[in-house]
């Protein structure tokens, strides 16, 4: 069993914050102060802390794509990350990619989406048929 990471981010507003994480995403929220909340960001803990979104630029390459560096995210149960992205797409998520499969039939398949949260932090997400596949190559 993995045991879970901790992440600690900047965000510019924290009821925005709690809307998104929160709602959009699902995440149960934690402990808070007026500076900071925590989230269970799928068994692992976000902490979103007031001040400037740390500094991004678009030089990973995801096949054609070209993606923020660096970026976080979480890797799903392919029927977890179906029904995230319908979520998303609900909300009229802006997206850098959109919901899509990668190196489709081959060892390592996966589904992945990119998106930014309302304050430019870069967030990816996959899903994965069988999670043993997650290292495959």
């Amino acid at each position: 069993m993995l045991t879970p990471f901790h992440l600690a981010i900047h965000v510019t507003d924290l009821d925005a914050a709690r809307a998104f994480y929160g709602g959009v995403l699902g995440c149960a929220e934690g402990r808070a102060t007026d500076t900071w909340v925590d989230f269970d960001f799928f068994g692992h803990q976000l902490s979103l802390h007031l001040g400037a979104p740390f500094a991004t630029a678009d030089t990973g390459r995801v096949g054609e794509h070209m993606v923020a560096m660096p970026h976080f995210g979480m890797v799903l149960a392919l029927e977890d990350w179906r029904a995230l992205a319908a979520r998303l797409e609900a909300v009229g998520t802006d997206w850098v990619i959109a919901p899509t499969v990668r190196f489709a039939g081959e060892p390592g398949e996966q589904w992945t989406m990119f998106l930014r949260d309302p304050f430019g932090n870069p967030l990816e997400f996959k899903g994965f048929r069988e999670m043993s596949a997650v290292f495959s190559r």
